[in-house]
C-alpha cells in the first residue's frame, strides 16, 4: 500500500510542477506560494474534519508539536525556493534538482534516524545524482 500511495504522490507532485509552472506566469513567486499554501491548508483541514480526526489535536505531545512546526517551516522554505526556481528555470530541470532531496533524505535518515545505508540505496543515490546532473547541466 505504501508504494501505491508513494507513486500517487509522485504523480500529484508532477502535476503540481506543471500546473505551477503554467500558473506562475506573470505572478510573483511568493504570492503564488501563498495561494498554493492556502489551498493546501483548506484541503488538509477539510480532510481532518471529513474523517473526524480533529479531536486528536489535544493528544499531540510537545515533541511532536515542535517537530511538526519545524517540518512546516522547512516545507514553507522549500516551497518558496521551489516556486522561485520554477519561475526562473525549466520545469524539467528544476524538478530534477529538487529530487536531490532523496539523496539528502537518505543521508539524514542514516545520521538522525539510524536507518541503514545499503549498497542498493547508495547505488540508487549515485544514479539519481548522475541523472540529475545530466538533465540539469
Amino acid at each position: 500500500m505504501w508504494f501505491v500511495l508513494a507513486f500517487m504522490s509522485a504523480v500529484f507532485a508532477a502535476a503540481t510542477s506543471i500546473l505551477a509552472k503554467i500558473g506562475i506566469d506573470r505572478v510573483n513567486s511568493n504570492l503564488a506560494t501563498a495561494i498554493r499554501t492556502a489551498v493546501v491548508l483548506v484541503m488538509a483541514w477539510g480532510m481532518v474534519f471529513l474523517t473526524g480526526e480533529q479531536s486528536g489535536i489535544s493528544q499531540i505531545d510537545r515533541k511532536s508539536w515542535i517537530f511538526l512546526i519545524l517540518s512546516g517551516l522547512a516545507t514553507g522554505a522549500s516551497w518558496l525556493c521551489y516556486y522561485k526556481s520554477l519561475q526562473a528555470g525549466a520545469a524539467s530541470k528544476v524538478v530534477a534538482v529538487d529530487k536531490l532531496s532523496f539523496i539528502i533524505t537518505l543521508f539524514l535518515a542514516a545520521v538522525l534516524l539510524n536507518e541503514r545505508l545499503t549498497v542498493k540505496s547508495l547505488v540508487g543515490a549515485a544514479l539519481i545524482t548522475a541523472g540529475t546532473l545530466i538533465v540539469a547541466l
